[in-house]
C-alpha cells in the first residue's frame, strides 16, 4: 500500500480573467501546476503522482507521472482520479489544488505524520480578518477565531473517500465539505501561510522572491578553417572561435553570470581547460549542469541581457536565430532573453575581426 498525490488542474479559472487558465501561466519560467508537482517528487513521500487536466501534456515530460482527463467541475475530476485510482493499492490520497504553487515539504511531511492516527487530515488558517455574512438583507458579524480557511492537500484514507464519492451527488467545493456533509471526522491542523490560492492576475504579485544579478563575459580569437557557433547555432563565417571547447562566447558569458549570480563560482571551476576531458565539447552542452544547479537551489530566470561585440558577423542578421536558440537551451520564454550587437569602431584585435567577445548580465528570482 501506497501513498499518492492527486494534482486537480483541470479547472477553467473564471475569476483568473486571462486567455491562459491560470494553472498553466507562466510563473518562475514554468507553468504554475509543476511548481506544486516539483515539490511532491523532491518529497519521496509519494510512490504514485496523479495529475489531473483538460489540457494535454507531453507525457515524455513528465515521466513516472499519470496524466488523467479531468472533469466539468472539481469535485468531477476528483472522482475521476479515485477510479483510476481504484485497483492500484493505495492507502492514503492528498488532494491538492494546482492555483498552490507555494507547498512546502513540511507541510506534506506534518500532513503525512496526522495521518498516522487520523483518516482525513486537512490544513487551515485562521481569519486574520473581520468576518461577516449576509443573511437574505441583514449583515452578521461571525467570530473570526471560529472561522477555518481551508487549504490544500486535503489528505484521506483512500478508501474512506472512495466510498464517499461513490455516493455523492451533491456539487463541493473541497473534498472537506464532503467529509462534513456526512459527519465524518477531520483532523484540522495549522497550515501554511506561504501556501495561498492564486485565484485572480493580481494574486500573482504576492508570491514574494529574492532577487540576484550576476555579470559574465568571454572573448576568444577568431582563426580560419574552423566552425563558428554563437549562442548554440552554427553561424556562416570566415572563422571560428579559438578554445578548448567550441568557443561559444555568448554560451560562456551566459555561464558565468548564472554561476556569479548564484555564487557558485566560474566557468573554469567547472570546466577547467586543462581537462582533456572537455576537449571540443560542445558549449551549449556545458550548460546543463548549471540548469541544474539553478533549478536544485531554487532559482529562477528572470532575464538575460546579451551585449555581442564584433565587427562582423552582424547581430541584425542573426539575432532571432540565436534568441530561438537560446530560449530552447534555457527553457525560458524568448521574451526574457534581449541580444544586442556592439562595434569597436575598427579598434583592436576585434575591430580587426581577429576576435570575438561577449559580456551578459543576469537576472535571477530565488
Amino acid at each position: 500500500m501506497s501513498d499518492c498525490f492527486i494534482l486537480l488542474s483541470a479547472g477553467k479559472s473564471k475569476r483568473f480573467k486571462s486567455k491562459i487558465n491560470k494553472q498553466f501561466i507562466t510563473y518562475k519560467n514554468k507553468p504554475l501546476f509543476e511548481h506544486s508537482l516539483k515539490i511532491a517528487q523532491d518529497s519521496k513521500l509519494f510512490k504514485r503522482i496523479l495529475v489531473v487536466t483538460n489540457k494535454k501534456l507531453k507525457k515524455k515530460k513528465y515521466k513516472g507521472i499519470d496524466i488523467i482527463k479531468g472533469g466539468i467541475e472539481r469535485h468531477n475530476s476528483t472522482q475521476n482520479a479515485l477510479h483510476f485510482l481504484k485497483n492500484k493499492k493505495i492507502k492514503n490520497v492528498y488532494i491538492h489544488d494546482a492555483a498552490r504553487p507555494n507547498l512546502s515539504i513540511n507541510l506534506l511531511k506534518k500532513l503525512r505524520n496526522n495521518l498516522k492516527k487520523n483518516s482525513a487530515v486537512v490544513p487551515y488558517l485562521n481569519s486574520e480578518n473581520s468576518v461577516k455574512y449576509r443573511n437574505n438583507n441583514k449583515i452578521n458579524n461571525l467570530n473570526r477565531d471560529k472561522v477555518l480557511l481551508t487549504q490544500t492537500p486535503q489528505c484521506f484514507n483512500f478508501i474512506e473517500i472512495f466510498d464517499l464519492y461513490k455516493n455523492n451527488k451533491e456539487k463541493i467545493t473541497d473534498e472537506a465539505s464532503l467529509y462534513l456533509n456526512n459527519n465524518k471526522k477531520i483532523k484540522f491542523i495549522t497550515g501554511d501561510k506561504n501556501n495561498f490560492k492564486i485565484t485572480t492576475v493580481d494574486d500573482l504579485k504576492y508570491l514574494k522572491s529574492e532577487t540576484y544579478y550576476g555579470i559574465g563575459f568571454d572573448v576568444h580569437r577568431l582563426i580560419k578553417n574552423k566552425k563558428l557557433f554563437l549562442g548554440g547555432v552554427k553561424i556562416p563565417f570566415h572563422s571560428g572561435l579559438k578554445g578548448h571547447s567550441d568557443g561559444d562566447v555568448i554560451i560562456h558569458a551566459i555561464i558565468d553570470s548564472l554561476l556569479g549570480a548564484m555564487k557558485k563560482g566560474d566557468i573554469g571551476t567547472y570546466y577547467p581547460s586543462n581537462s582533456s576531458k572537455f576537449k571540443n565539447i560542445r558549449s551549449k552542452n556545458m550548460l546543463n549542469p548549471v540548469l541544474k544547479l539553478l533549478n536544485n537551489n531554487n532559482f529562477s530566470i528572470n532575464n538575460i541581457d546579451i551585449n555581442l561585440i564584433c565587427e562582423n558577423p552582424k547581430v541584425s542578421k542573426i539575432r532571432y536565430r540565436i534568441i530561438n536558440s537560446l530560449s530552447k537551451l534555457l527553457s525560458i520564454n524568448r521574451n526574457l532573453i534581449n541580444l544586442k550587437g556592439k562595434t569597436v569602431e575598427k579598434l583592436g584585435i576585434i575591430g580587426k575581426e581577429h576576435a570575438i567577445a561577449c559580456e551578459v548580465i543576469c537576472s535571477l528570482s530565488k
